[in-house]
């Protein structure tokens, strides 16, 4: 069956190139002092700049890090306590458990940007992305904390339990409360919903379905040339959830993501294993390259923005994104809910995306010109140790695309309803326009969807992480009350009277207390 239409996909590419590079030159903007010199031996110098969204990201992650003393670290070993159901309380306020909020939100980020994205940054900026990407990593564990805490300090609750929750509300609402002027929080959170929106319809949606109806044409003879098939079946998997409201994704993300990460984890250390003689180079070159001078100075900054650009975009830490899902969760602790999302970005970019790294390097696919780009040189490095992988790293690749589109429909569905009503009506019309979006992404071209995705959801930062900053006292004030609380209900193991956004730990929690927790990784306890 031949449904392909080149002229068509031209077309459709052709639209969307003027509309991204228009903005682009405006969002991307690269200041002067932020350009250096990137010098070879064969070829001319080069001029690298750092796009002004990357800066802020970086610092963003390194002011809340700071700002919260090193929360992503002290608060590891709660967060996996909080996470296994050590403190859920049913009647709490809010629609799903701690960790199905967790799902969710990994749902969206553990994507095809663990797959796809760090070959594209390795292909780009060599090995040495690697180590830019686990730092920002790291650093997007404080980032998260701090606007999942937000999410869960300014969300609104419907009489008939629904939650609507986001840097949306924590930006009006929160800002106004601090005395800046109304006009000034609210100008944010538009500008907030329309980026998100945006990016729910591009890396959200069309990315995602563009890379997988490429890797089930490679994985599968029988898909070829049938990518509008493919589209359509997405289409339909995706609405069967997503009419469900978060209740129902949080119900498939608890099963799949355990599963799907599982699966993929596995397949990689396989790879890595029948490969071990090559891995002590392969961390040699990781790190050699990362902080080589051997280019001068902007050979590292080329490095770092391609790790920094394909991380953040990988688990979204410091735009906002996962703030709304984190925001849905029962709990009467906002803190508790922050330090639940610092987990993302740890199991997203820590574990997955390195875990890629090292399959697409100790195998060989990232020098290899036969290997082709993003997902195509997973795929490669995959089929190289058994003939049969290719098969389920496709496998993979439609559970990380359908996960990530769910969640992102999500996000995109209540930015959707701040900018024009939470009516039944609004909500069928954004999600009649995603599921479009799901076969139009199937179609178009690998490059002008990566730029449409990284445009919208990095800006997403701009208004995110000022925000963030202007309210962070708030955030300060309730975590250490709820540390303090932590530390004295940990040491006595007695609970204390309290409540509501600034109460306590909770008299569910507190016998539990008792309990030994080991540190170990998330992704070993789900399995």
């Amino acid at each position: 069956i031949e449904l392909s239409d080149t002229s068509n996909h031209n077309s459709i590419d052709n639209a969307l190139k003027g509309a991204v590079d228009g903005l682009a030159s405006v969002l991307f903007w690269e200041p002067g002092f932020l350009k250096f010199d990137v010098t070879h031996e064969v070829e001319a110098t080069k001029r690298v700049g750092v796009p002004l969204i990357v800066l802020v990201l970086l610092l963003g992650g390194i002011f809340f890090t700071f700002y919260h003393r090193w929360i992503n670290i002290r608060a590891f070993r709660h967060a996996i306590a909080v996470t296994r159901g050590q403190y859920d309380n049913p009647n709490d306020p809010g629609e799903i458990s701690h960790f199905q909020a967790l799902t969710s939100a990994l749902s969206a980020t553990v994507g095809l940007g663990n797959i796809a994205g760090v070959a594209v940054a390795i292909a780009i900026g060599g090995p040495g992305a690697v180590v830019w990407m686990i730092i920002i990593g790291i650093l997007g564990m404080s980032a998260k904390f701090h606007e999942s805490t937000l999410a869960q300090i300014y969300r609104q609750v419907d009489a008939d339990g629904t939650v609507h929750g986001g840097p949306m509300y924590y930006l009006e609402i929160g800002l106004a409360k601090r005395g800046f002027p109304k006009i000034i929080g609210k100008s944010m959170a538009v500008v907030f919903a329309i980026f998100c929106i945006g990016g729910s319809f591009g890396g959200g949606n069309m990315f995602q379905a563009n890379q997988a109806a490429a890797i089930l044409e490679s994985a599968f003879s029988g898909f070829s040339n049938v990518r509008w098939v493919i589209g359509c079946t997405m289409a339909l998997l995706v609405g069967l959830v997503i009419i469900g409201g978060i209740k129902r994704i949080g119900q498939v993300t608890e099963k799949i993501i355990p599963f799907m990460c599982g699966l993929y984890v596995l397949a990689c250390i396989v790879v890595i294993v029948s490969h071990i003689e090559a891995i002590p180079a392969a961390f040699a070159l990781i790190f050699s390259s990362a902080f080589s001078m051997h280019a001068g100075v902007g050979g590292i900054v080329g490095v770092a923005v391609q790790g920094i650009k394909r991380a953040v975009f990988s688990n979204e830490a410091g735009i906002g994104s996962a703030a709304i899902a984190h925001s849905a969760a029962k709990t009467d602790e906002p803190v508790r809910e922050g330090i639940v999302a610092m987990l993302g970005p740890f199991i997203d970019t820590v574990v997955i995306c390195t875990m890629t790294a090292l399959v697409v390097i100790v195998t060989g696919a990232y020098s290899n010109p036969a290997a082709g780009k993003g997902v195509e040189m997973t795929h490669w490095a995959f089929a190289s140790t058994l003939s049969w992988f290719p098969t389920l790293l496709g496998i993979s690749v439609f559970l990380f695309a359908f996960s990530t589109m769910i969640s992102w429909s999500y996000y995109g569905e209540k930015s959707w309803q701040y900018l024009f009503g939470r009516t039944r009506f609004m909500s069928l019309a954004y999600k009649f326009i995603f599921l479009a979006c799901v076969v139009l992404g199937s179609v178009t071209s690998l490059d002008i969807v990566i730029t449409f995705s990284d445009l919208m959801i990095l800006s997403m930062a701009f208004p995110n992480i000022i925000g963030g900053i202007l309210l962070a006292p708030k955030v300060k004030e309730l975590t250490n009350n709820y540390w303090k609380r932590y530390k004295e209900v940990s040491e006595s193991s007695i609970g204390a009277a309290g409540g509501a956004a600034e109460g306590d730990l909770g008299t569910h929690a507190a016998a539990k207390l008792k309990i030994k927790t080991r540190v170990r990784m998330f992704l070993i306890g789900m399995l």
